[in-house]
């Protein structure tokens, strides 16, 4: 059997894909011919930033006062966010395994592809791209209620639809002007976040209210896992953070490094916001539109409400920022392997960025924007990430099973533990998804057969 960049190649491998592509000629790095444009310039900082920025986008100044999560579980609510962190530090182990291991851009794509082909990788891709797309679209819409707000003269649809364009050419041109510049503005405005949402935490600890943190009565484990569930989505964002793994700089430890710290940052933070919030405003927190701004009032004063406001058109902004310059790769990622048209694979020469993939995404998530129309497609964010969270952890048990390294992480340890994240990540995902309700399996189902045909026509093109 031949092997070509420490991949294994059988007679199946497909010349298209990911793990059939071999080395340019000549290339000391070994990097695919289709990918040779690509500058890795993301660090261990740069992409934990990004990860925080994507993470931390629109869900947490929400999440507090919704019906899933307190209207369900009250006080106890920091339970689901803890039962959410633990799940996600299986899948982040996943996600660092297979990311030390394949150098490829796709992110969970790419690490599904090169574990079980094509048509696997393809249905986690699509999963994570579709999920991505309508996040955006969402986010875009939560900034510019949030700017309207803020400036009422912009009030009304043709305001509305101002606000959307300049926006999305706005982090169009960032993200096409190349990935540096676009990893420093993350790292930007994952500060602009962190503070106001750090003073928050400051002023409520200080004035923490025990009574509004004493629990009525201690959930069910059904009410956990669903309002868990809910909370998985505003988790998510490892996935979409990690498609430019063609741009990160050593991935074999830049990858594993940025996740974990990531995670961490995450999970201390969503935690210690949801307590705040609740002993602030007690059993009134759900249900509220804006939760940590009414929380600010209270704790802060109205300049704290005011800077929660101002905080929540940045952070979505930011938010914005990280996902034009993620989930372009993914149609970078597609059209590279030949499932989409070769020219959205096109690297700019000067800036070195995907920089077709990413007008296309940035006019796709406009439309939808723009439209309004798509927010029944919101509910299926949560089950197709826990597929593609699912199919990543099999991956990584694959790729491990096999002993498949990129080139650019041969020198990489195995990480402490990495041998058990696999099955226990499925466990936790599949008991996740008990708790999802019919409706949701339809809905997620339709939009997978939508991707899954678009693959076989591409199959049936190249034949």
């Amino acid at each position: 059997m031949e092997r070509r960049r420490g991949i294994p190649r059988g007679p199946q491998a497909n010349p298209l894909s990911a793990r059939g592509v071999g080395e340019a000629a000549g290339s000391p790095t070994g990097r695919p011919p289709t990918e040779a444009g690509l500058l890795r310039a993301l660090g261990v900082w740069g992409l934990a930033a990004s990860i925080v920025n994507i993470t931390i986008g629109g869900g947490i100044f929400r999440a507090p006062g919704t019906e899933e999560v307190t209207g369900r579980l009250g006080a106890a609510a920091p339970i689901a966010y803890l039962v959410c962190a633990i799940a996600m530090g299986f899948v982040v182990m996943c996600f660092a395994e297979a990311g030390s291991r394949v150098a490829l851009t796709g992110g969970p794509y790419a690490y599904v592809e090169r574990a079980f082909g094509g048509f696997a990788g393809f249905a986690v891709g699509w999963l994570v791209w579709v999920t991505g797309t309508i996040a955006t679209a969402a986010v875009a819409t939560i900034f510019t209620d949030g700017l309207q707000a803020m400036v009422p003269a912009m009030q009304g649809f043709p305001g509305r639809g101002a606000i959307l364009v300049a926006i999305f050419a706005i982090v169009t041109t960032i993200n096409v002007l190349g990935v540096k510049f676009g990893a420093r503005l993350n790292m930007a405005s994952t500060v602009i976040k962190l503070v106001p949402l750090g003073l928050l935490i400051i002023f409520g600890l200080l004035k923490l209210n025990p009574d509004n943190l004493s629990w009525g009565a201690t959930p069910t484990v059904s009410e956990i896992s669903r309002a868990s569930v809910f909370l998985i989505f505003v988790y998510a964002g490892i996935e979409s953070a990690l498609v430019p793994s063609g741009e990160v700089k050593d991935p074999g430890r830049t990858v594993p490094r940025a996740v974990f710290l990531a995670l961490g940052l995450v999970a201390v933070f969503y935690m210690l916001v949801q307590i705040v919030a609740q002993s602030a405003l007690g059993p009134s927190l759900s249900p509220r539109g804006a939760p940590l701004a009414d929380a600010a009032n209270v704790v802060i004063g109205p300049w704290g409400a005011t800077m929660l406001g101002l905080t929540v058109v940045l952070s979505t902004f930011g938010y914005l920022c990280g996902m034009i310059l993620a989930i372009p790769r993914a149609l970078f990622a597609f059209a590279r392997d030949g499932v989409l048209p070769a020219t959205l694979a096109a690297v700019h020469p000067k800036y070195h960025t995907p920089w077709l993939a990413i007008i296309v995404q940035s006019g796709i998530a406009l439309l939808l924007a723009l439209s309004s129309g798509f927010e029944p497609l919101v509910i299926l964010a949560n089950v197709a990430v826990l597929f593609a969270y699912l199919g990543c952890a099999a991956a990584a048990w694959q790729l491990r099973r096999k002993g498949i390294r990129d080139a650019e992480s041969a020198t990489v340890k195995a990480l402490p533990g990495s041998a058990l994240a696999a099955p226990l990540a499925a466990i936790v995902i599949v008991a996740l998804l008990a708790s999802v309700t019919p409706r949701e399996w339809l809905v997620s189902a339709a939009v997978l057969a939508v991707g899954l045909l678009l693959y076989w026509f591409s199959t049936l093109r190249r034949k």
